[in-house]
């Protein structure tokens, strides 16, 4: 198709959000057949350190394993990147600087998802390190969107959903445990971010009473109507 552009996702963070992702990519893509799909490179870098443990200080520094992807994707060809991982976000500007293709951010487009859809006050499941490094927080607070946390206890349940559950392969417990937090948050709140990929794989729109919104959907329609010129 003329002036198609090609989509570089940076993936690995982790294996199966990437699978995820490129899975939307397909079914959000108004095709009747397989030559009017976009073009999709996939690098998925599963030895990217820890995003979370870096932020909170107990790992390696990401960010040479990030742009060294970023730049892999630009000189296979890709037009643009997405990253399905939120808490990689935190290095979103620094990995923007070291290539000349556009990162779309899926934080700032989710954000300003939730803006058109006039909510004032979200709830956020998401990483340690996603909320320490106020990575949603600026983007919600700069369009005058509130914020609801899971408490201490509630925080250690979704980071073990994540990482135990989702992360690990066991979608039962990451389920569960997820679950769980986000029906507490929904009473104090108009909607819920799943403002991690594992959140995203394991949670559906049909498990809440309030939106879930999730990130991978928002980056999934933009990349499909970047890629077709939509």
């Amino acid at each position: 198709m003329k002036g198609e552009k090609i989509i570089g996702i940076l993936g690995g963070m982790g294996p199966l959000a990437t699978v995820e992702l490129f899975k939307r990519i397909v079914l959000k893509t108004p095709a009747k057949k397989d030559q009017e799909h976009p073009r999709i490179i996939i690098y998925n870098n599963s030895k990217v350190p820890d995003r979370t443990a870096y932020i909170l200080g107990k790992g390696e520094n990401p960010l040479p394993e990030l742009i060294d992807s970023a730049k892999k994707l630009e000189k296979w060809g890709a037009s643009f990147i997405i990253m399905p991982c939120n808490t990689a976000h935190f290095f979103a500007e620094e990995i923007q600087k070291a290539v000349e293709i556009p990162l779309i951010n899926m934080v700032e487009e989710t954000a300003e998802h939730i803006r058109k859809l006039g909510l004032k006050k979200v709830g956020l499941l998401a990483t340690d390190g996603t909320i320490k490094g106020m990575v949603y927080h600026k983007a919600l607070l700069k369009r005058g969107i509130e914020i609801a946390l899971p408490d201490k206890k509630e925080q250690e349940e979704v980071m073990k959903g994540i990482y135990e559950g989702v992360k690990a392969g066991n979608l039962e417990l990451g389920k569960k445990l997820l679950l769980k937090v986000a029906k507490k948050l929904e009473k104090r709140s108009e909607g819920i971010i799943a403002g991690c990929t594992e959140v995203s794989v394991a949670l559906s729109e049909r498990d809440l009473k309030v939106p879930l919104i999730d990130p991978m959907d928002v980056i999934a329609e933009k990349a499909v109507k970047l890629a077709l010129g939509l």
